[in-house]
């Protein structure tokens, strides 16, 4: 039997892993393994400072008081009987672009399926609340149906971000590299009624850089953006340039 292996980071009662699920069930056994509460941008964290708990809210949905790292490690090792033929994490409302992936759960999700060596895809719709997720389930199911039948580079996770428009508004698919998202003004100063000040990461002004064949520019273009992302993170030319360079 065919598994698959769904999650996310907004929680296991987020309506966008609802509708992945939905979209990608009819490939195999797709069983939902995801936080029981919002885990937006904890990144690549794992709980290693107390136990987990796995709980079985209705057939093939499981929830867990942990990360979106913590779903996938502990659901592959524990909860499902083999190793999962594919995994699809998602679908996020908004999109993980440029510099964000390196603070998505969504994305970290699929960084650590694929360290298992399993097929995956993070999949985020950019666009503004309301969010509609019938387009984006549907440019899922066939995506992870490509990603089955004919697999993906070794090492290698796919960032899929689509537009929230109208099927036939969609323009097509791009295959793009990783943008540069930098927030300006980002960090908020605040005052408790004692007057103690704290800060508040959120908002800001988004500047990209990058501008040609990135995720930002695709999704700008009408285009899904689809980012092959791989685990070795070595800077090849600046490896060269310090063995070149930096003499001893």
């Amino acid at each position: 039997m065919t598994y698959l292996l769904v999650t996310n980071d907004d929680g296991v009662y987020a309506p966008g892993i609802r509708a992945l699920h939905d979209a990608v069930r009819h490939l195999g056994k797709a069983v939902i393994i995801a936080p029981e509460r919002d885990k937006s941008a904890v990144s690549h964290s794992l709980t290693m400072n107390r136990p987990l708990h796995v709980r079985k809210l209705e057939p093939d949905v499981y929830t867990l008081d942990g990360t979106p790292t913590d779903c996938v490690t502990i659901g592959m090792n524990k909860v499902l009987p083999v190793k999962p033929d594919l995994l699809v994490s998602g679908i996020n409302p908004g999109p993980n672009l440029g510099d964000d992936i390196s603070y998505s759960g969504t994305v970290s999700a699929a960084i650590e399926g694929t360290m298992y060596g399993i097929p995956s895809l993070a999949f985020s719709l950019a666009g503004e609340p309301p969010y509609d997720f019938e387009t984006a389930a549907g440019v899922a199911w066939k995506l992870a149906s490509m990603a089955m039948q004919f697999g993906l580079p070794e090492n290698t996770l796919l960032n899929i971000n689509i537009p929230q428009l109208k099927p036939e508004e969609i323009r097509g698919i791009r295959f793009t590299r990783q943008g540069r998202r930098i927030y300006k003004n980002a960090i908020q100063e605040t005052y408790d009624p004692w007057g103690r000040k704290h800060y508040w990461i959120g908002g800001g002004t988004v500047h990209w850089s990058g501008g040609e064949e990135t995720d930002d520019q695709a999704l700008q273009e009408g285009f899904i953006s689809v980012t092959p992302i791989q685990l070795d993170l070595t800077n090849h030319a600046g490896r060269g340039f310090l063995q070149e360079n930096w003499k001893m």
